[in-house]
């Protein structure tokens, strides 16, 4: 009897290309303004094949924060591939996240702006956000622990607050205006100064 051999299942076409489509248009239009039929329509599937994927808006909206999630920690992990020092590792954290502000989110933070659109905290979309945002400050206080600083919960804290607030800055000011101000800050709030 031979054995089985499994395979992984990849994601069917049509959900990566509705995962795509809505992520594009949440991001840029708003969560909200956004309806089912038009994610169908600019997807080019049938509202059969949505509903497949995808039982209800809201579990769209989860994968879109998913997906946003799992971007953030994928390049988390490349930051620390060449095993950069505590310190190098700080830097090169307060970089990605000046280059996400620059060039990838420059219409605010996916996540604060899903939260604005949801705002019963006991929501999916909002446990999801809590979900990430304490991943993302546990991440800082382990790096910043791990560079030896003191109170690294307190400035984890900060950094996230930092984090925010350029995001929130980019999208006001343009990204050009905020990052010289949030990579001077956070160096100074990471003890790289």
């Amino acid at each position: 009897m031979s054995t089985p051999v499994l395979t992984e299942k990849r994601p069917s076409e049509a959900r990566e290309r509705l995962l795509a489509t809505a992520s594009d248009l949440f991001y840029r239009v708003g969560i909200h303004a956004v309806g089912v039929d038009r994610v169908v329509i600019e997807s080019a599937v049938t509202r059969a094949t949505f509903y497949r994927h995808f039982p209800s808006k809201e579990d769209l909206v989860e994968a879109y924060l998913d997906r946003e999630d799992t971007s953030i920690r994928s390049r988390l992990a490349a930051a620390r591939e060449h095993g950069p020092s505590p310190d190098e590792l700080l830097e090169i954290l307060i970089q990605r996240v000046a280059d996400d502000v620059t060039f990838l989110h420059t219409r605010g933070c996916p996540f604060i702006n899903a939260s604005a659109e949801y705002p019963d905290a006991s929501s999916r979309v909002r446990v999801a956000v809590r979900e990430h945002r304490a991943w993302f400050k546990d991440e800082l206080r382990g790096a910043l622990e791990a560079a030896g600083r003191p109170d690294p919960s307190g400035a984890a804290a900060a950094l996230v607050l930092l984090r925010d607030a350029a995001l929130v800055g980019g999208y006001l000011d343009g990204p050009d205006a905020m990052r010289d101000t949030f990579v001077a800050t956070a160096r100074t709030v990471a003890g790289l100064s």
